[in-house]
């Protein structure tokens, strides 16, 4: 666990960037850090590996004052990961990936040999270990960032707005990677972002912090969506708040009915389209087993008739869901809400990931 106690920082010309900070980053889940510019993200991040100190305070590790640790020995026992990599560029990938353990000591070939695994881990191809940083694309050189961060197994990384140079198909692929390698690591993630919906994509808990380093409010995602704290909070949440609260809310539930004529599927079942006088129409899908009613609409508003088609993992559709049928949905997960409204401060149920239960 990472505890910050009452952690300020102030520069020498009277720069408050982080003013009384508490709070804590539970172990093995991911803790983002999310707020506009000024409001200390980054400088609270970069407190935890003592990249900076703190003014007063303190910032405890695991109990023990980061303080105490002399800061190359801190540095070496936590991955860290930020924009554009930060890879060194006259080095080869798989010596990239193996900094830290040639740090550490370890032998070539053990180190090299640990590499080779985290790059398959995080995705890539062992093809691309003996290329440098200017021959991979901007998604590779972030897996290779996040692979030399975990390199000697740390059990705290820091990401500090990992994904936000590249493009948002690539960064959805990255977000869903780094949620993927979460479920078999489990390690202790703090994670800064300006962007609240990758901070509710990805956070097991999310911090909102105002400009000057104050903490605003502290919650799991769908806390946080349904009960800010205050109108600040409400407004950097956004006013579409509510379509994000469905993204806690399974697609089971919905209704399926069965495919129409004018859907218009391959020899294997995934659909092709839906059939018009001037050729196929575009459409959208969802996994009722696996995506959230969040998906199911966006799905529906994909497609020109407002039906969404159910797919299974293979991506053959089992099904359509109507409009009227998500309708019906959506106002029973509305009257459930208003049955189950939290009283103020109440935390609502966590499930076993962490997260908040709608």
């Amino acid at each position: 666990m990472i505890t910050f106690e009452d952690v300020t920082k102030r520069y020498p010309d009277g720069t408050v960037a982080v003013d009384h900070l508490s709070l804590q980053a539970p172990t093995g889940a991911i803790t983002v850090l999310v707020g506009p510019s000024g409001c200390g993200k980054t400088t609270s991040l970069r407190m935890i590996n003592r990249m900076i100190d703190a003014t007063s305070g303190r910032i405890l590790l695991d109990d023990q004052d980061v303080r105490a640790i002399d800061p190359p020995t801190l540095r070496r026992g936590i991955g860290y990961v930020i924009q554009q990599a930060g890879l060194f560029p006259h080095r080869k990938i798989v010596d990239n990936v193996a900094t830290v353990p040639y740090l550490l000591g370890w032998d070539k070939k053990k180190a090299r040999a640990r590499a080779m695994e985290l790059l398959e881990l995080v995705g890539l191809d062992a093809k691309l270990a003996n290329r440098y940083p200017f021959q991979l694309s901007g998604g590779q050189q972030q897996r290779v960032g996040v692979a030399r961060a975990l390199a000697a197994d740390p059990p705290v990384l820091l990401m500090d707005e990992p994904f936000s140079a590249v493009d948002p198909i690539v960064r959805a692929s990255l977000q869903d990677e780094l949620l993927a390698l979460q479920s078999e690591l489990n390690k202790t993630i703090v994670f800064v972002t300006h962007d609240i919906d990758e901070a509710i994509k990805l956070g097991d808990v999310v911090a909102v912090l105002r400009v000057g380093g104050h903490l605003a409010q502290m919650a799991a995602p769908a806390t946080l969506l349904s009960e800010p704290a205050d109108d600040f909070v409400r407004e950097f949440l956004g006013r579409d708040r509510g379509i994000r609260r469905l993204s806690f809310v399974p697609a089971k539930g919905v209704r399926l009915g069965p495919l129409p004529d004018d859907l218009v599927v391959d020899a294997d079942g995934r659909p092709l389209g839906w059939r018009s006088d001037g050729g196929l129409l575009p459409y959208g899908t969802f996994n009722p087993e696996r995506d959230s009613l969040r998906a199911a609409l966006d799905a529906a508003l994909l497609s020109p008739n407002g039906a969404a088609i159910a797919a299974d993992g293979d991506g053959r559709a089992v099904g359509v869901v109507t409009r009227d049928a998500l309708d019906d949905v959506l106002i029973r997960y509305a009257e459930k809400s208003l049955e189950h409204e939290p009283e103020p401060g109440e935390r609502v149920a966590a499930d076993d990931h962490g997260r908040a239960e709608p």
